[in-house]
């Protein structure tokens, strides 16, 4: 069974995340992604696209047992590059991409949000980037894009401490456009990409050239550098440690917190 549905209605495209329980991004789901983004991309009938997940999360980021398993700077450094490379690629849509946030939102499931044009959560869900819980850094994106948007204090106090905030508090710093009651969700996101599909076609996409153009060259070259450092701490002791313990649902055994 794939881990989208996907369903296209009046010029809109719904991709719904579907990997119970937390949605994870593991090989498989970032490749049925890859191919569904394809797909769209060529089909002219599809205007706005819609990314939302099942269930109480969006998504919960990489799958940890798969992180588990990256052990040496090149595994590592190509894993954050195919998700860059796929998030890119929303990022740079000529459609517009809306992120319907229905559920918890974290890790690389708040990366995949950030590449988003515009992002939308139900009351009561949570968003953060807790990978340095793992020994790790957002490696999707989420050290440059996240400064971009919320500026770099508030970044810097979301990576470095792990800690998630309330959808309240994401629409207060920038970081969403809307939080709506969860019944309400998709409908109001559907009735933002419809009014979207009523302008000009061409217009539609100069605005999104327009809008990304400013920062795609300093980005570009932040995320390379970002997979760089994702590759190191792949093959660090307390990456390794750490997501060890999560699997086995202790707490971690860190060198360096231990002196």
């Amino acid at each position: 069974m794939p881990h989208q549905l996907l369903t296209i209605s009046h010029h809109v495209a719904r991709i719904t995340l579907h990997n119970p329980p937390a949605n994870v991004l593991n090989f498989s789901v970032l490749k049925e992604l890859e191919l569904v983004l394809s797909e769209l991309e060529e089909d002219e009938y599809v205007r706005v696209v819609i990314v939302t997940g099942t269930g109480r999360f969006f998504c919960a980021g990489a799958d940890i047992n798969e992180l588990a398993h990256l052990h040496t700077e090149h595994s590592g450094s190509e894993f954050a590059s195919r998700g860059q490379a796929l998030l890119n690629r929303i990022e740079r849509s000529d459609k517009p991409v809306l992120a319907a946030i229905n559920g918890t939102c974290v890790g690389g499931g708040l990366e995949l949000a950030l590449a988003c044009h515009i992002r939308v959560a139900a009351a009561g869900a949570m968003l953060g980037l807790p990978e340095i819980k793992l020994g790790l850094i957002p490696g999707f994106g989420g050290t440059q894009r996240l400064p971009r948007i919320v500026g770099p204090s508030k970044a810097a106090e979301m990576i470095l401490t792990g800690k998630s905030v309330s959808a309240e508090e994401a629409l207060r710093i920038g970081l969403l456009s809307r939080v709506v009651s969860p019944h309400e969700l998709i409908a109001q996101v559907e009735a933002i990409a419809a009014s979207m599909t009523t302008h000009g076609k061409a217009a539609i996409e100069a605005a999104l050239h327009a809008i990304r153009g400013g920062i795609d060259i300093p980005l570009s070259e932040g995320l390379a550098r970002e997979a760089e450092l994702f590759g190191r701490l792949c093959a660090t002791s307390d990456k390794h440690e750490a997501a060890q313990a999560f699997l086995e649902k202790r707490q971690p055994k860190l060198a360096e917190t231990e002196a």
